[in-house]
């Protein structure tokens, strides 16, 4: 069974990209696993704190489950035309120490979507993590774009109110997942 972790990276509880993320849960197509990855409770990166304390709990978990999973979905906002800080720095925990960025990121399929308020989506934020995805040693996965614009008029009370969207999400979810069965790593 081919398993993916899917992870938001807003901690706000209204959160459109969230939404995504949950509806994407219940759209796994047969023989796949989705979960959904937290990066809740990460606290923001300080060398001296990795050293003193080591790796946080909550960023252990979370590395142990990308590194199981055959696959990973980013969920991204774009704040300032840009990636998310606290999405970033979850990222950057994870890739501590730098002697386990094979582990978790080595040669696995990512693939990076988003919903914004604004007009064009979580275009320059999803393009934004290409080097990043890239420096991990990620496979970024091409297959389709979703970029979810004016999300709050497809987006109500966290669920997903337009058809066009959803079925873009259906077809998002399970190509990158035909595209995550069939890869060799």
């Amino acid at each position: 069974m081919t398993k993916l972790v899917l992870i938001s990276g807003s901690l706000r509880k209204a959160s459109f990209n969230t939404a995504l993320l949950h509806a994407a849960l219940a759209m796994a197509p047969d023989g796949v696993e989705v979960v959904e990855g937290s990066i809740r409770g990460i606290p923001l990166y300080d060398g001296d704190v990795e050293a003193a304390e080591g790796i946080p709990d909550a960023v252990t978990r979370l590395k142990d489950l990308v590194a199981d999973a055959d696959g990973v979905i980013l969920f991204t906002p774009e704040y300032n035309n840009g990636i998310p800080g606290v999405f970033k720095n979850a990222i950057d925990w994870m890739s501590r120490p730098s002697s386990d960025i094979a582990r978790v990121f080595g040669n696995k399929p990512f693939a990076i979507t988003g919903a914004s308020p604004g007009n064009f989506g979580t275009l320059l934020s999803q393009e934004a993590w290409l080097p990043i995805m890239r420096t991990l040693g990620t496979v970024p996965w091409f297959g389709a774009k979703l970029m979810v614009s004016r999300a709050g008029s497809v987006i109500a009370d966290g669920t997903i109110v337009d058809d066009a969207t959803e079925k873009k999400l259906r077809d998002f979810v399970s190509g990158f997942a035909a595209f995550v069965a069939n890869y060799t790593r």
